[in-house]
């Protein structure tokens, strides 16, 4: 099957052909990095590292770029707030950054283009749009000409009277036209500030991403990606001043994410009711928070609670006792987990009707994400896995074929959806609990009670639970 993408320029699900076979040049637009990014922020995160994987479980190559917006009027106000420049700000909110999507198990991406580095890349590209008459300086400004691209609006879904509709031009600006949006902000006294043939100033929002993109994957996107609430303004102007520039499309397909409900209420400052991945990784398990923002199709809006964290902390407890259990058991048979092989491949386990099962859940899971990348029943299909591993494990007797085949398929699997835990989500590894294990039986049989008590006490702080199978002691994490 091919992958269909609902494009938000067309409204409907399109079949996805990359402009270069086998590669995928993708761009989602990164964090302000003014502040510790907020679970809103958290779901394109998620949401696009997962298309990410899943394009490159398929076989493409994939360059993926995330950008950090490092100045703008948010950091500036931050910056004089902490007493501090613009710059430091930045880079103390950028290492936040990268250690929150590294805590929620987000890949790193290709490249994270910083708007501070690309100043001439951007000043050429408004240059240009001046040099064609789309955009205008006035008075240490310059603004696009909205009324100049016939288009404006197509992205969204709005004719420029209405988009005008309710806009009011502030004081101090001299546009032509309300719609009209700033490239290049003349610099207030005080601010950071570059020169530029217009005098000291810095980039306008939209047209930091154009120029990054541009310049470090061309001049049309395979995918562009962010949350709803980019597509207008944010996206609506950059497809404008891109294609005014290039003359062709910014981008082949637009995906945009739903938005995060809290406690069933829009998440707002007015509200007060933000919370940050910093704070939540404190208190709630990554794989449990990837399985919330998963569990609802991405377009979809999603509302986070206590409840649907609690369910989704159990869900992800079900899957990592699975994939604990079916290497306990290949353990009892002194045999190791098979080696990763292809993506898309059954490791056989000699078993027929096994085989035709895991084929059926593969065939299942590749459908669904095909579909949009629909990752609820993406995740149905890993729990129909789950599923016959624990009814496989129930049997007196296991082949070690059959259990490699099972964890081969669940640890394949994963590699899309990221929920199991890595060994750098827990302190001790599995291989030091295990020796633990042997460590406390070899005391209960020397009637070393006290020792026996202070490993299994050290374990329960840890997480781990002691269980007594057939097999011998089995353990799982909480």
């Amino acid at each position: 099957m091919t992958v269909s993408i609902y494009n938000t320029m067309t409204r409907s699900k399109e079949a996805f052909k990359s402009l270069e076979p086998g590669k995928v040049n993708m761009y989602v637009c990164g964090p302000t990095v003014y502040d510790y990014i907020h679970i809103g922020n958290a779901r394109p995160a998620i949401f696009f590292d997962v298309v990410r994987r899943y394009l490159e479980f398929t076989g493409y190559d994939v360059n993926y770029v995330v950008n950090f917006t490092d100045v703008d009027d948010k950091l500036i106000r931050k910056a004089e707030q902490l007493g501090e420049t613009v710059p430091e700000v930045a880079e103390r909110f950028i290492a936040a950054f990268r250690e929150d999507i590294a805590g929620l198990g987000i890949r790193p991406a290709t490249l994270n283009p910083r708007v501070t580095e690309q100043i001439p890349e951007i000043i050429a590209f408004i240059k240009g749009l001046v040099d064609t008459d789309y955009a205008y300086a006035s008075d240490g400004d310059v603004y696009f000409r909205t009324s100049k691209f016939e288009e404006y609006g197509k992205l969204s879904h709005q004719n420029l009277e209405e988009l005008q509709f309710g806009i009011r031009i502030e004081v101090g600006e001299r546009k032509e036209n309300p719609a009209d949006f700033v490239l290049w902000k003349g610099a207030k006294p005080g601010e950071i500030n570059w020169e530029s043939p217009w005098g000291p100033g810095r980039p306008g929002w939209h047209i930091e991403c154009s120029a990054m993109a541009r310049k470090f994957l061309g001049d049309t996107l395979d995918i562009h990606g962010g949350g709803h609430d980019l597509q207008f303004p944010h996206h609506e102007c950059e497809v404008a001043q891109s294609e005014a520039l290039t003359g062709k499309p910014l981008a082949n397909y637009w995906m945009h994410n739903g938005y995060i409900h809290i406690n069933n209420e829009k998440m707002s400052k007015s509200l007060g009711n933000g919370i940050t991945v910093h704070e939540l990784l404190k208190r709630i398990k990554p794989q449990a928070i990837r399985y919330f923002m998963l569990s609802a199709h991405y377009r979809s809006p999603i509302n986070f609670s206590d409840d649907t964290i609690a369910q989704a902390e159990k869900s992800v407890e079900r899957i990592a006792n699975s994939a604990s259990n079916l290497k306990h058991r290949l353990a009892a048979l002194g045999e190791q987990p098979a080696a990763a092989a292809e993506a898309g491949t059954i490791l056989p386990s000699g078993e027929a009707e096994l085989d035709a099962k895991l084929a059926a859940i593969l065939e299942q899971f590749q459908a669904k994400m095909d579909d949009d990348f629909n990752t609820p029943d993406a995740i149905t299909a890993l729990f129909d896995l789950v599923a016959e591993a624990n009814q496989y494990m129930n049997r007196s007797e296991a082949s070690a074929a059959g259990l490699k085949s099972l964890l081969h398929l669940l640890e394949t699997l994963d590699r899309v959806l990221g929920l199991l835990p890595g060994s750098a989500d827990d302190e001790l590894l599995d291989g030091e609990i295990e020796q633990l294990i042997v460590e406390r039986t070899e005391a209960r049989a020397s009637r070393n009670w006290s020792r026996a008590d202070e490993i299994r006490d050290l374990l329960t702080a840890k997480g781990i639970v002691l269980e007594d199978t057939p097999q011998g002691i089995r353990w799982r994490r909480k």
